[in-house]
Order: structure tokens, then sequence, then C-alpha cells
């Protein structure tokens, strides 16, 4: 399998493979896999291997890339050694199409990141990024909020929605560049008891009241036509979900005001620790023997401290 050495102690992890269903497997104990398209930046590797090691187990996590039309064959291709797979886009909708079951939050939200090949034959979607958003802001320090201002309208928005509702949020601000496509947030809102408020994103900055956190769910390169305030940057939290590159243009915007910002990374984290609940004990809500250690192990994997941040902390610039 090709390699590549991107982690942050430079080792080497596997680089991202076209799915050939002829291709032979080596036996292993264990076969899980990040797919997507692409799927080269995946940090996803380096993370499953770091637990795994942490945990004891003898467990070959890869990356495949493999797109929507392949995912049903890919799926059915696979044998008894495989026990799981992380899902990034654009399969995070498609893997609810190959499941037998989904969880309670896959059905909330209309996205799953992670499916559970269980012994029984059952496939069994979950969504693991909500709990992530939940875990990556409570390291964080965020333990409760009032008022969120979130950066597009897909599906990620949606599971920061329903993570900030957890926290108490009581009025979420939604500015999307096309603000219809927005509609479907609406009666999720409504179910969690949050006041939904949809803007242009160019508007995302005209509330007077300024937000306890920003959660930007836009591409990483990409410059969002946002204007928010040096005043707010300064005093509300960015939660940014991408990490690659980094930092996105938003996210250099936090800092050069010494704003706060939190990366993808630890969103990434937090959201693979529920993921190694899953494939390990088929349940998202029970946490692993020794996870203190397992979460240390994967901080490190990727350089970030037990709060999320990087190096230099939450302003450092870079």
């Amino acid at each position: 399998m090709p390699t590549a050495t991107d982690d942050a102690s430079g080792a080497a992890v596997p680089a991202a493979t076209p799915f050939d269903p002829a291709a032979g497997a080596r036996p292993v104990v264990r076969r899980l896999a990040v797919l997507g398209r692409p799927i080269g930046h995946s940090k996803s590797p380096q993370l499953h291997a770091a637990a795994y090691r942490a945990m004891g187990l003898d467990w070959d996590y890869s990356r495949l890339e493999v797109g929507p039309e392949e995912l049903p064959r890919f799926v059915d291709s696979l044998d008894e050694t495989w026990r799981g797979l992380s899902l990034t886009m654009p399969l995070k909708r498609t893997v609810i199409d190959v499941a037998d079951e989904a969880g309670p939050l896959v059905t909330m939200t209309g996205t799953a990141n992670t499916l559970l090949l269980s012994a029984d034959g059952k496939r069994r979607a979950f969504n693991t990024d909500v709990p992530g958003f939940v875990g990556a802001l409570g390291a964080a320090g965020v333990t409760a909020l009032g008022t969120v201002l979130i950066l597009g309208s897909g599906a990620t928005a949606a599971c920061a929605l329903c993570a900030v509702a957890r926290l108490g949020a009581g009025r979420v601000d939604v500015a999307t560049r096309t603000p219809e496509h927005a509609a479907w947030l609406a009666p999720l809102a409504e179910g969690l008891g949050v006041t939904l408020a949809v803007h242009p994103m160019r508007l995302a900055d005209r509330t007077l009241q300024v937000p306890d956190l920003v959660v930007s769910t836009l591409p990483g390169g990409v410059r969002p036509d946002v204007l928010i305030t040096a005043s707010t940057r300064r005093q509300a939290l960015l939660f940014d979900v991408s990490y690659d590159p980094w930092p996105s243009p938003l996210a250099a915007a936090w800092q050069e005001v010494h704003g706060r910002v939190l990366s993808g990374f630890a969103l990434l984290v937090h959201q693979a620790l529920v993921q190694v609940r899953v494939f390990t004990a088929g349940d998202p809500e029970t946490p692993l023997a020794g996870e203190d250690r397992v979460l240390r192990a994967m901080l490190d994997a990727v350089g970030l401290d037990e709060a999320g941040w990087g190096p230099g902390g939450p302003t450092a610039e870079g």
C-alpha cells in the first residue's frame, strides 16, 4: 500500500488508494477505513492508529478513495475481517442508504459519518459529529451557550445546531449564501427548542448582540463573503471545522485581532473518539476503558493540547 508522511510525528501513514474490488487484502484481526473523495488530506488514520495502539489492539485503519456511486458495491464486498467505516464528504448522506439501522442523531440530522459492521451482519449508521462538537467545545471550556452564529447551511451546520442546543443555546443565527437552502434547518431548530434566524452571508454580523460562539462550516480554502467586526472577532470564540489548509482565511482574520480560534482538528479528534467507542464496543455512549489515555494519544497525534488548542494556544497565528 502506498504511504505518505504527514502526521505530527513524521510517521508513515497509508496514502489514499482508489477502491479496487479485485485487489486482495492481507488478513488482519480487524480492518477499518475512512472513505471519501478526495481523501488524501484525512488525518483519521493517524488518530485511529494512535487510539488502537493505546488500547493494545492490532487493528488496521486505512483510507480509501470511494465515491457515492461506488459505496454500495464497496460495502457489499467487505468480508468478516471488517469492523467499520468512517465516512467523510461526499458520503455522509449516501451511507444511510446502505445501512440497515440508523442511530437517532442520523435520523435527526440526515447525515452519518460512521458505519458499524456488526457480527450479526447488520450495518448500523451513527453520527459522531454531534457529540464530537460537544466534546471539543467542552474540552475548550465551553459548557454553556446563549447565542450562536453558524456560517453555512449544510449537513455540518445541522450537526452544529444539534450540538449547541445541547449546550443550552437559545438563539442561533445562520448565515448562508442562499438563505432558502437553510429552510430545512427550521423544523430541526423547532424540535430542539432553538430560535432560528437565517441571513444572507454578507449580513452575518448585522445583529447587535455579539454571539458567544461562531461556528464556520465552510470549506477551509474558501474566503467567505462575510463581514464580521473586529469587536465580534475579539469576543466570540471561532470554531472553524476546517483544518486543511490551515489557518483558513476566516481563522486568519480572527488571529489578526488575537481572537480565540478552535480548529477542525479538535472536532476531528473528539468525533473519532466516539467512533472508537462504536467500533470497539458498539455503543457511542459508553466511555472506553482508560479513555483519558486514549484521548491523550489521539491529541498528540495531531499536535493538540488537552483543551484542543494547537501550539501557542487559542490566539496563536499559523
